[in-house]
């Protein structure tokens, strides 16, 4: 957020090629009395964004002050534009004071132009990270996935959906390090009623980033799921520094060919596999169950040890499961003992292979 852009054109019918904001950056003129305009932070396709001063507050702390100024000229887009602001003002209401998603601090109407206000995150995005330190360990992946999976649960608790997560939309706070999710332009309401997504669907266009964005969210069918899948390629950029569509897709199914490209234990292959899976069926259905799978896996060999004295086989632990209901620890066990046989089975296979005969 510390990129500055001097010179940026409003390319809106009917307006000057340079915004109000814009002529006031650098000067002592206040906007609305109140804001200071240091400089511009950058723009997107709907909006100018800026770094202000608040100085009617004790110590003029520093803002974001967004302006909808669409590169448009076709009215039913920038009704669309229009639209999109409002509910990204409307969502960051709706989620409140959460640490992890900024404030939104005012949000109005000047002079037929709308402007959005929101707390200022100093530091910089994992996008920056990344170019500036280098990829990131499996460990520190881990880390970050602990650390953003909270978030996204609070936002789907909200039904909110983002679907515009990836590493320019995650900030690393300069203060205390905490990760904040920014960016809520792209974000959908998830309705309950059939009828009534569907009549959404059809009045809406595309929204994400290409390669971050899975299938059905193309489909305009975003579903919890496809944030899911989103901190999925996050995760391999983290991992390697490249895009998405640096990747190479397997042409029947659609999956991202990822697993030459890193270098992850067998359990954390398996948790981005599944994380990216074309189908959001075979994906995880919630980030509260990506979490619980990544802090289960340093005790799965206690676990596995302590869930009975007599292990079953796979032939004992099949017929089980045919037997009806089985309540959650008892599934786990049986799931833990299987992933340890073919843990220890690959191994084997590992050292067979290397073995030398003379």
């Amino acid at each position: 957020m510390d990129a500055s852009t001097p010179h940026i054109d409003d390319l809106r019918p009917g307006t000057p090629q340079r915004t109000h904001l814009t002529q006031l950056c650098g000067s002592e003129t206040r906007f609305r009395d109140r804001y200071q305009i240091m400089r511009a932070l950058g723009r997107g396709g709907f909006g100018v964004t800026f770094l202000a001063k608040d100085v009617l507050l004790p110590h003029h702390p520093l803002c974001v002050i967004k302006q909808l100024c669409p590169k448009v000229a076709n009215p039913v887009v920038f009704q669309r534009a229009c639209q999109r602001f409002e509910r990204e003002a409307k969502t960051l209401s709706q989620l409140g004071s959460h640490a992890q998603v900024p404030r939104l601090l005012d949000y109005f109407e000047q002079n037929g132009e709308f402007y959005l206000v929101q707390e200022y995150v100093r530091g910089r995005t994992l996008a920056k990270e990344v170019k500036l330190r280098g990829v990131f360990s499996e460990a520190e992946v881990k880390i970050f996935l602990q650390e953003l999976l909270p978030v996204l649960i609070y936002i789907h608790q909200q039904q909110v959906i983002h679907r515009d997560i990836k590493p320019p939309n995650i900030i690393r706070c300069q203060d205390d390090g905490r990760l904040v999710l920014i960016d809520f332009g792209a974000v959908k309401e998830q309705f309950i009623k059939v009828d009534e997504t569907t009549h959404r669907g059809a009045t809406t266009h595309f929204v994400g980033t290409l390669g971050f964005a899975p299938p059905e969210q193309l489909s305009l069918r975003a579903t919890y799921a496809s944030d899911i899948f989103a901190i999925g390629v996050t995760s391999l950029y983290l991992l390697t520094g490249k895009p998405p569509m640096e990747f190479e897709y397997d042409i029947d199914t659609g999956e991202v060919k990822w697993q030459d490209a890193v270098q992850v234990s067998p359990y954390f292959a398996k948790v981005l596999d599944k994380m990216l899976k074309v189908s959001p069926r075979d994906r995880y259905q919630s980030a509260d169950e990506v979490l619980r799978a990544i802090e289960l896996e340093p005790y799965l060999d206690s676990l596995a040890s302590c869930m009975s004295n007599h292990p079953l086989g796979p032939v004992e632990d099949e017929d089980l499961l045919y037997r009806g209901y089985l309540s959650p620890i008892v599934r786990t066990a049986i799931a833990i003992r299987r992933w340890r046989k073919r843990k220890l089975a690959a191994e084997r296979r590992r050292k067979d292979s290397e073995m030398v005969i003379y």
